[in-house]
């Protein structure tokens, strides 16, 4: 038994060692000759302060502008700007691994916390998740969903006119485009929206749970033993509020769909996402369990709302804010006819250059995630342009929103919203210089990550994009209540908008 005496000893010594081993661990560590913050250097808390503060990618920003391309964000972590470094760090070798920072995405049954997807960090496990279903994600996988999308759209453009159409009301936009976001995954996932147009607001707080649990995640992946402590306690859970209804209705779609009670709503000829799933259990029975279709199908609600969603606000924001952008916009959109269909199809929407344009300078200025993609470092190291060696172990990325302004591949008016960057016509350059420099804009571009572990739904939400943007300018007059207000935005991995509020019209 310990005295009173021997416990003071002890902590004593405690108090003495710990700094002498920070200090230990500061000098000798083979980081320390990168710059960046003097706090970053010692501890991890350093990220974790400037994560909560919600402006995480804007420090990171001036800390490049300070430092260089170069930045220690943590002991043992190096943020990156090296654009040509994208192709070695994200590549389909997957040496590069996934580090723990993604496993908070992940839940915990039974004692046992399931990997999906986004958080699998090994990859060989990951291609076999992925191996089933793959080919529903590609393009050509997608495009038979688009009946599914057409019918919130068209349901998004009825509540609108209900409730906004005669430009009394100010309308926030942003809180519509994430009902539609939410509902238009659960249509194409299950044949049936969760209902958020329909009542017009977040109803059984599930959108506002997953704000909260990615405010979590962004925070204990800069420190991940925190979510063993946390969400992951194996005594008593003290972790941000779950995902129980999407896990309720994804298990509850699932059973009906098996028991063929969803007649009323889901249609064999235009098939989703819940179907193709039970098609990838039937082939590949060893890896496609119905836990297995549950991750798939809230992935699909978890991931591929808020993203999509962050992508559309950013694309009518920036347009409405530069008048020019979205004047010129309405001149290459045609007005809506009725006798066309009551959306834009994907084919069309993709054929308005300008249109294409603006979504993706929108995604360079404004990507849906805007924090580190974080890599171990593989044996043998990462040599630097200039010739220094990142040893293997180490903790590096590249930001999307921190390449996204890049000056050396975006030029001197990185930080400016100019959709003609994309377009020869506007550069006058010639062919072949405009399309050496649109090769760098397409390889410096990380808004859907990059390599093996880019991610899987570029195509279902891109889809989405286009088409709601361009039905949305060719039925409206849309104009910024406020036009001298910005927006609001709070970077939790996902960087969140609030305060579009906008004042509609019909488009004579």
């Amino acid at each position: 038994m310990f005295g009173n005496r021997d416990i003071a000893i002890l902590g004593y010594i405690f108090i003495i060692a710990l700094p002498i081993w920070c200090l230990t661990t500061y000098l000798l560590s083979p980081l320390r000759r990168f710059p960046g913050p003097f706090l970053a250097g010692w501890t991890n808390l350093w990220r974790i302060l400037h994560v909560r503060q919600g402006k995480y990618h804007m420090v990171i920003h001036e800390l490049h502008k300070k430092y260089g391309p170069v930045v220690r964000i943590g002991p043992n972590v190096l943020d990156l700007d090296i654009p040509e470094l994208i192709k070695t760090i994200y590549n389909i070798k997957s040496d590069y691994l996934k580090t723990e920072f993604y496993h908070g995405s992940s839940a915990k049954n039974n004692g046992k916390i399931i990997y999906n997807l986004f958080s699998e960090c090994n990859p060989q496990l990951h291609a076999q998740q992925k191996r089933p279903i793959s080919k529903h994600y590609s393009l050509t996988g997608v495009l038979p969903l688009e009946p599914h999308i057409d019918d919130m759209i068209s349901y998004l453009c009825q509540r609108l006119e209900e409730k906004f159409i005669d430009g009394s009301k100010t309308c926030d936009l942003g809180e519509w485009i994430a009902y539609y976001t939410w509902d238009v995954v659960g249509n194409a996932t299950f044949s049936q929206p969760i209902g958020y147009l329909e009542k017009g607001c977040d109803f059984d707080k599930t959108i506002h749970s997953a704000d909260v649990a990615m405010d979590y995640f962004s925070l204990v992946g800069q420190i991940p033993i925190l979510d063993h402590l946390l969400d992951k306690n194996p005594v008593y859970r003290i972790g941000p509020p779950s995902f129980g209804t999407i896990t309720n209705i994804s298990i509850q779609h699932l059973m009906d769909r098996l028991q063929n009670k969803d007649t009323d709503y889901h249609d064999p000829s235009k098939p989703d996402f819940l179907d193709k799933f039970i098609e990838a259990k039937e082939k590949f029975p060893d890896v496609v369990d119905d836990m297995q279709i549950i991750s798939y199908l809230m992935i699909n609600m978890i991931a591929g709302a808020d993203t999509t969603g962050i992508t559309i606000n950013a694309a009518l924001y920036f347009s409405l804010k530069h008048p020019h952008v979205w004047e010129r916009l309405r001149t290459e959109i045609p007005a809506y006819d009725s006798t066309s269909g009551h959306t834009v199809s994907y084919k069309s929407a993709k054929q308005f250059p300008y249109l294409d344009a603006v979504i993706r300078e929108s995604m360079r200025c404004h990507p849906a995630v805007a924090m580190l993609l974080e890599r171990y470092v593989p044996e043998g190291g990462l040599v630097l342009p200039d010739g220094s060696l990142v040893p293997a172990g180490s903790i590096v990325g590249i930001n999307p929103y921190i390449v996204g302004h890049n000056t050396t591949i975006w030029g001197e008016d990185a930080e400016e919203f100019r959709p003609g960057r994309w377009l020869r016509d506007e550069t006058r350059e010639t062919e072949d210089a405009f399309q050496e420099r649109l090769l760098s804009m397409n390889k410096a571009d990380l808004t859907f990550g990059g390599g093996s572990r880019s991610c899987i739904g570029k195509h279902l939400g891109l889809l989405e994009v286009y088409k709601v943007i361009a039905t949305l300018v060719s039925r409206y007059d849309i104009k910024l209540a406020h036009p001298e207000k910005d927006w609001t935005t709070h970077n939790s991995f996902f960087v969140r908008q609030t305060g579009i509020e906008v004042k509609l019209t019909r488009r004579s």
